[in-house]
């Protein structure tokens, strides 16, 4: 039985590798299009380019980025200035399909008011939690009322001398 198991066991072993290998490839990116734009359809391109965020890279611009969907998402956005769309239009393409986390400056909505918002809200909390704590470590000992001849008698005193506290020690 052992020596039935061992053949298929070591050429599944010696096939480990190219399998693993498989496993971390990825596809090759799309080639850019060959779709002509006019100088100032490129300018113009280039710079929609810089205000869409790579989806999968996330902290670049689609124009920055080397991942296979940035490429791709630039042929669609090259495609589009082609064709004569307008930014808006363009966006709202890009929108529709990916949300609004594409673009750069998400625009000003009721799901995007704690993205707007939240920076401000978090200083404004970290604000009063240090002017409340700072209040509070630094409030002022009320001075409890030293009568002047006690105060005298007991700096006259011998200072190893025992002493039994008297109502005046206990004013305070």
């Amino acid at each position: 039985m052992r020596r039935f198991l061992r053949r298929p066991l070591r050429a599944a072993l010696l096939a480990l590798p190219l399998f693993a290998g498989m496993a971390g490839a990825e596809p090759p990116p799309a080639p850019p299009a060959d779709i002509p734009l006019t100088p100032a359809q490129e300018t113009h391109y280039r710079e929609l380019l810089y205000t869409l965020r790579c989806l999968v890279c996330q902290n670049e611009s689609l124009l920055d980025s080397d991942a296979p969907l940035a490429a791709d998402l630039r042929n669609k956005v090259r495609a589009r200035i082609a064709r004569g769309e307008s930014d808006t239009q363009i966006k709202k393409y890009l929108t529709d399909r990916y949300g609004d986390f594409v673009l750069y400056r998400p625009p000003l909505q009721a799901n995007t008011l704690l993205l707007w918002g939240g920076p401000f809200l978090l200083a404004l909390i970290g604000l009063i939690t240090l002017v409340s704590y700072t209040r509070r470590t630094h409030r002022r000992a009320v001075p409890c009322a030293v009568d002047p001849e006690a105060l005298r008698r007991l700096l006259e005193e011998e200072p190893g001398a025992p002493r039994a506290p008297t109502q005046e020690d206990r004013s305070c």
